[in-house]
């Protein structure tokens, strides 16, 4: 059997802050092999860590976004989390074809409910009947989920996403793969980093923080490569996506309001899209949109619209979707 292998999902990497504020990365890529991958389109976390995990575009695997339009319940809907919406075939399910007894352990990799990995760890919050959002774990075992939190204490989910996030969660992270793989030993690990993203979301990469953010991510990565090289493990470093400095929005919704497409539904004083009732709608996703048409809404015209509108680069359509690989029923 082969080595055991443990991929890292350094979240928002790129060429220049590995050159620039990363030694013990650094070091690594150039220990080994060091490639650059051609992004996932579009380029968020859902579409590019199912592309990884299957080796198929969209249009197969069917994550087309962090969310998107369903059109039976007419909600728009991010960030679920069965493993049942991707559709195609996972790396670990390819390996264990090839060779029985293959085990996979999944560490907050997205789509990990319901999943076909040995072990999986995933945020879920609780959400008691008084309204609160507490910090949660699932699990598979579901055991595995008591012992983590008794050990390493609740999982910071407020450190994980939103304004406080920060090292805390990816540390928790590194620390309850490092638990899990001594328990399990798998074949397989996969473990998800997600320090940078945020920061580089809110600050963006020129921000002088940001430096200190890679210096933390690349201590902690340094910790784990002398972990799993201490279990005799190949270790693999991945990035989603890079992330580029922002100075505008295009508030696509707005244009298409002003065009009559919208229907907005007011409560309380604040208005709220009324999804099913538009003719017309985008679901914004970083630097993409899905614009969701009603069935007798002039597809043309709606694409003249946009195309003149300042700030966006390129529409796409049928055959357009399907040379990027985003031919899809989910997709806009």
């Amino acid at each position: 059997m082969a080595r055991p292998t443990v991929i890292l999902n350094v979240v928002g990497l790129d060429q220049g802050l590995l050159r620039d504020h990363a030694p013990r990365l650094r070091a690594l890529a150039a220990e080994g092999t060091h490639r650059t991958i051609a992004p996932a389109f579009p380029a968020v976390t859902c579409t590019a860590q199912s592309s990884m995990l299957t080796g198929r575009p969209p249009s197969d695997h069917g994550i087309v976004g962090n969310g998107w339009y369903d059109r039976s319940s007419c909600e728009v809907r991010f960030w679920k989390q069965s493993n049942r919406l991707v559709k195609a075939d996972k790396i670990w399910d390819t390996a264990r074809l090839r060779e029985p007894g293959f085990t996979c352990s999944n560490m907050f990799w997205w789509y990990n409910m319901y999943s076909s990995v040995d072990t999986a760890v995933t945020p879920r919050p609780m959400y008691p009947a008084d309204g609160r959002k507490l910090p949660d774990i699932w699990t598979n075992p579901p055991e595995l989920r008591d012992r983590l939190q008794r050990e390493l204490g609740p999982f910071p989910l407020f450190h994980f996403w939103g304004p406080a996030a920060d090292i805390r969660s990816s540390r928790w992270i590194a620390e309850a793969s490092r638990l899990v793989h001594e328990a399990t030993s798998p074949d397989l690990q996969l473990v998800y980093l997600p320090h940078l993203d945020y920061g580089l979301q809110q600050l963006g990469p020129e921000d002088p923080a940001i430096a200190r953010h890679v210096r933390e991510i690349d201590d902690l990565v340094g910790e784990l490569i002398d972990f799993y090289r201490g279990r005799n493990c190949c270790v693999l470093v991945v990035s989603e996506y890079g992330i580029g400095p922002v100075d505008d929005a295009v508030a696509i919704n707005r244009i298409l309001r002003e065009a009559g497409l919208l229907a907005i539904r007011e409560e309380r004083g604040r208005e709220l899209l009324d999804a099913g009732a538009s003719k017309a709608f985008a679901v914004t996703d970083h630097q993409i949109a899905h614009v969701y048409l009603d069935d007798d809404v002039d597809s043309a015209a709606i694409r003249t619209l946009l195309e003149a509108s300042d700030g966006i680069d390129e529409v796409l359509a049928g055959d357009e979707l399907a040379s990027r690989g985003l031919a899809h029923e989910r997709a806009g």
